[in-house]
């Protein structure tokens, strides 16, 4: 897609601009139609929608017990806390922040992770997303909150992003980096961060010591119609693109339980839980998050 700002007509939709690879309008349709109960029943606990996974150890106690007819509510309310924990250890990466900066979310969904930023630093964040729908929610969303003059999502590119040279403070890709080229990704990370700016990606890759992507890995790629990085790939780009690693976390022991108790959540599971568990547990794939200054 081109660039563009969001405008908002009688109706209230977004216009967007044309796709400019047939693969970003396909990618633009799948968001724009996508509505698991994943993503918004969890939202629902405190309005606070996510379009990402959880880390940390799963609180039994807040459960109740397996015949429990409060249970699956439950169990909703404690993914969420879990997703939330994992935005809060993306924003704990972001280095020195405070109000007069500006932060930019690159693949936003529906602006959860935004919320957070802005709640915790204060400072301007900017969202980018190819879909329509999250954009309108998350704008529509910030406005409720009372933060609509902090807190925007636009439709646009993540690759050619309509923000002036220099002028971010720290960008971030949460699960939203498996959708595009990386040295294209990671050169307009690169333009738009002030230099000592920080980037952070909390991602899930394959594992090159595992030799290529398992069938685990492919049957992820099938069902959100992505691609999948390896590690390495992620190193290299970021080396070319003046992006110098501060920081290499594995974090797939800590998603895990994540995984492993969405699996039991009957109203929510959506048939890739097994290929995520059985992909961590082999070592072909793994959840990390990578922090890079740029230099």
């Amino acid at each position: 897609m081109t660039t563009t700002d969001i405008t908002t007509p009688l109706n209230g939709a977004a216009t967007v601009p044309g796709p400019a690879t047939p693969y970003q309008g396909d990618i633009a349709r799948y968001w724009d139609h996508e509505a698991r109960p994943v993503n918004l029943r969890l939202g629902d606990v405190d309005g606070l929608y996510h379009h990402h996974y959880g880390i940390g150890d799963v609180d039994h106690s807040a459960l109740g017990e397996p015949g429990d007819s409060e249970r699956e509510k439950k169990v909703i309310a404690e993914l969420h806390r879990l997703e939330s924990a994992q935005t809060g250890v993306l924003l704990d990466n972001l280095g020195d922040i405070d109000a007069s900066h500006t932060l930019v979310d690159a693949g936003c969904g529906r602006g959860g992770s935004m919320v957070m930023a802005h709640q915790r630093f204060g400072a301007k964040v900017e969202g980018v997303t190819l879909s329509a729908k999250q954009a309108d929610f998350g704008n529509r969303r910030a406005k409720e909150l009372g933060i609509g003059d902090s807190v925007r999502a636009r439709v646009c590119n993540m690759l050619a992003t309509p923000f002036d040279t220099g002028s971010v403070r720290a960008s971030w890709n949460n699960e939203s980096s498996m959708y595009v080229d990386l040295h294209d990704l990671f050169a307009e990370h690169s333009r738009i961060l002030s230099v000592g700016g920080r980037y952070v990606t909390i991602t899930g890759c394959w594992n090159p010591i595992y030799g290529q992507p398992s069938k685990y890995v492919s049957q992820i790629n099938a069902h959100f119609e992505c691609n999948i990085h390896s590690r390495r790939e992620y190193l290299r780009a970021m080396a070319d693109n003046r992006l110098v690693p501060s920081a290499v976390i594995d974090l797939t022991p800590a998603t895990l339980p994540y995984w492993e108790l969405r699996a039991t959540a009957s109203s929510l599971v959506t048939g890739i839980e097994e290929a995520f568990i059985n992909s961590y547990k082999d070592g072909s794939f793994q959840y990390v998050l990578i922090a890079a200054d740029r230099v």
